[in-house]
């Protein structure tokens, strides 16, 4: 297991990518932003969407462009930046999980407070709750579904309204490293090439129940992006235009405007050491306790990362909070899963040894996995 040399991002991350350097390129697109003319991308984005706001007139429409939002820091930056940045006349669309948290609503209902139209979209909770037991058993990873539905419902509501511009907020290809510089866009229609959406076919989704067909998966498909193109549909990320795009600016925009985090809860327990993110689901919490045991990383490393690529840790400082916090899941929330997916909490932790990378872990004593690997350390070398 090695490590990006400027930041603590590690190769075993799906897709990651290093230069001859061994530097990791979302570090190398954090060094090129000093080099971006933000001026002229802000100047190119308010074209794009005062073009929207003429096409949304010659359509007859009520909405100019369509935002996705849970009511987290990056959807509260977003649909503010889009009415009063921009000028432009955003539904929002709220795609509801399965297991919302009262912190969520209350996000939502912010949002709502603010001056927004907001469509929120309920999947059937009975299909959602068997399509997670489906990519638990099957894929270790219990948000899989969920993700398809999150990213799908924004374009699908664009499709349906015939709505011109849809602004999504995150690059994942930039901010995680899985694409070079050079070989990203602002095209949000590039989010059917996530790993997490495995090319937006939802097929893998249903195979081997004969009980479903794609008509129930509706929800879950994003629309043919040829499609969308030709009915005039633009796709952009907001972070390629807005040079004040951070996860911790973001955070701080929201909190101003509203937004509420979690307070009260321990942050090992969350597996994170910042409380204005996954404020929707406490099924996240399990999922990157998986993701961890699978890849030797959890949310913790990425905050540490985008910390040090922004100046607010050193490398050396960032590693204590990996440390501390890294792979951490409270019981609550393992209890919670288990509770949700109808299984016991043995079923559970035998699903989950079956999917653990015994290159990076043991289990102790104890019968608990540790890891063999040092944050920041080559594994080879520990």
């Amino acid at each position: 297991m090695k490590y990006c040399k400027k930041c603590l991002q590690p190769d075993t991350r799906p897709g990651i990518l290093f230069d001859e350097e061994q530097v990791c390129y979302a570090c190398r697109y954090e060094e090129s932003k000093l080099n971006i003319d933000w001026l002229a991308r802000e100047k190119k984005l308010q074209e794009i969407a005062d073009n929207a706001k003429q096409e949304a007139k010659r359509r007859n429409l009520a909405y100019d462009c369509v935002v996705g939002v849970s009511g987290g820091k990056d959807s509260t930056f977003q649909a503010v930046y889009a009415k009063e940045k921009l000028g432009l006349h955003p539904l929002l669309i709220n795609c509801v999980p399965d297991e919302l948290t009262d912190i969520g609503r209350a996000n939502i209902d912010n949002l709502s407070k603010l001056g927004f139209d907001i469509i929120s979209i309920r999947p059937n909770p009975q299909l959602a709750r068997k399509l997670a037991r489906k990519t638990f058993f099957e894929r270790g990873n219990v948000m899989a579904a969920s993700e398809y539905c999150l990213w799908a419902s924004t374009y699908i509501m664009a499709e349906k309204f015939n709505i011109p511009l849809i602004i999504q907020g995150e690059n994942a290809a930039l901010t995680l490293g899985t694409a070079k510089i050079q070989e990203t866009s602002d095209d949000a229609f590039s989010v059917v090439q996530l790993d997490t959406l495995r090319g937006g076919q939802v097929a893998s989704l249903i195979q081997g129940e004969e009980d479903l067909t794609l008509d129930d998966v509706f929800l879950y498909q994003i629309p043919d992006v040829d499609l969308m193109k030709s009915k005039g549909i633009r796709a952009v990320f907001l972070q390629y235009y807005a040079k004040e795009w951070s996860q911790v600016g973001n955070a701080e925009f929201a909190v101003a405007r509203g937004m509420v985090g979690r307070m009260t809860e321990n942050l090992a327990d969350m597996g994170r050491y910042r409380r204005y993110t996954a404020l929707d689901s406490n099924l996240v919490f399990v999922n990157q306790m998986i993701k961890y045991l699978k890849f030797g990383f959890g949310y913790a490393t990425d905050e540490a990362c985008y910390d040090i690529r922004e100046g607010r840790l050193t490398r050396e400082e960032a590693i204590w909070y990996v440390e501390q916090y890294d792979g951490k899941c409270g019981q609550q929330y393992i209890e919670e899963t288990c509770n949700y997916l109808s299984i016991t909490e043995k079923e559970f932790w035998d699903v989950i040894d079956k999917y653990v990378n015994r290159q990076l872990f043991e289990k102790n004593s104890e019968g608990k996995w540790i890891p063999k690997f040092r944050v920041g350390v080559d594994w080879e070398n520990t």
